[in-house]
């Protein structure tokens, strides 16, 4: 199977990671960049082309579209999910990706003043003898996600192509300004139509995850007093000293530099500031969501305590919440795991079952009905330059989803 679709799958990522499609923060627009149209709607051509059925692009940006079931039984509706959209974190225009066949295990050249090395991403080591598509330095990939769009749209047009294989009817969803925390707000899980479903947006082969952090968003305002400083003695407010005093006051170690595992942070995503006025952007999370609210409740408890010091408005703290834990949801359709793990062995991919450190579009779409563990899509080192992906990392999710679909119509019988 991999050797008819490999072509085509490597051919469609390089032509969607050439799109420009970065999202952006803090806009009150959606998609918050017209430049996601432009894969949408290509996207709408190509699955209309290779044989969906009810292809449609709604006025928010969103493309489903249909594998029609194969079997004359009552099969599960499931769904494959990714996102359109790249990261603002780093520039993703005019990506330039770079292939490099047979990689020899050793350090990768970028660019002139840039090697990808497995000295510093070990990962990288594991895939000696592999095709490796990485940038050429100068932009992220993009990875994250058309590695899963291309699998996904892949998989569809094999499964189309073959109706000899048996599998029920197959949604599919892409979605815009997943990575800028909104990937779900105008999701139509009711129009979706599937039991279960999964995005297929995970890092490395074999990562299978239906855990992941409980997320919020922490704003700090802070508005000072500008005093010339030779005269400012009992007179200034320095937001800027303000601000770094209420850094000081979370857990220095509890940061995402020095955390793993289910482990939680506190993590300054923006600082701006002077005399005047300052502003931090906090991002809060825990997999735990006892611990999740303790560190709601201090970020909160520390803005009070310097409050306290002064006689008018000076510091305010806002926290709201982005996302929750999937597992709570997921757990009431759990053979999506099942059915997922055993996908993974048959394939030859031994199952990497950990928590995110992050969060998916599933992790929303969970708690809006639609209960979604999340499926390695195959790159690595996503939101930046060193951002790659094997091939053949690439050719087993598509494998995957395959057999996902076959194995789904199967347990209905």
């Amino acid at each position: 199977m991999q050797t008819e679709w490999r072509e085509k799958l490597v051919t469609r990522f390089l032509k969607y990671v050439k799109t420009y499609t970065e999202s952006e923060a803090f806009l009150d627009k959606f998609p918050s960049t017209d430049r996601q149209w432009d894969l949408a709607n290509y996207l709408v051509e190509e699955l209309k082309q290779i044989g969906l059925e009810d292809v449609s692009i709604d006025e928010n940006g969103y493309v489903f579209g249909y594998v029609p079931s194969t079997v004359d039984h009552e099969v599960p509706t499931i769904g494959f999910v990714s996102h359109m959209d790249t990261s603002p974190d780093f520039s993703g225009e005019n990506v330039q990706p770079q292939i490099w066949e047979n990689y020899d295990g050793g350090d990768i050249k970028l660019n002139e003043s840039m090697i990808l090395s497995p000295n510093e991403f070990p990962e990288l080591s594991q895939y000696k003898g592999q095709t490796i598509i990485t940038t050429d330095g100068t932009t992220l990939l993009g990875a994250d996600d058309k590695a899963g769009v291309a699998e996904i749209v892949t998989a569809a047009e094999y499964l189309i192509a073959h109706p000899e294989i048996k599998h029920g009817r197959i949604a599919i969803g892409f979605t815009p300004d997943e990575e800028v925390g909104r990937g779900a707000d105008f999701f139509n899980v009711e129009k979706f139509g599937a039991e279960w479903g999964y995005t297929m947006d995970g890092s490395e082969i074999g990562e299978l995850e239906y855990e992941n952090f409980n997320a919020a968003s922490g704003i700090v305002t802070i508005k000072g007093k500008s005093v010339h400083p030779g005269y400012a003695k009992d007179k200034m407010i320095n937001a800027s000293n303000i601000a770094m005093e209420f850094a000081a006051q979370l857990p220095n170690d509890e940061v995402p530099e020095l955390t793993d595992g289910r482990e939680g942070f506190f993590h300054l995503a923006k600082i701006t500031g002077n005399v005047s006025e300052a502003k931090m952007v906090y991002i809060i999370r825990d997999h735990d969501m006892e611990q999740y609210e303790a560190r709601k409740a201090l970020f909160l408890q520390i803005a009070a305590d310097i409050q306290e010091r002064f006689d008018h408005e000076v510091i305010t703290a806002e926290v709201s919440d982005q996302y929750f834990n999937m597992i709570e949801k997921v757990k009431e359709k759990f053979q999506s795991v099942e059915i997922a793990e055993q996908a993974l062995k048959d394939c030859g991919v031994t199952p990497n079952i950990k928590p995110i450190r992050g969060g998916t579009d599933g992790a929303r779409l969970s708690f809006m009905g639609l209960p979604c563990p999340n499926i390695f899509a195959g790159g690595h080192n996503f939101h930046g330059p060193y951002e790659y992906v094997p091939v053949e990392s690439m050719e087993k999710a598509t494998e995957i989803i395959v057999r996902i679909a076959e194995l789904t119509a199967e347990g209905a019988k």
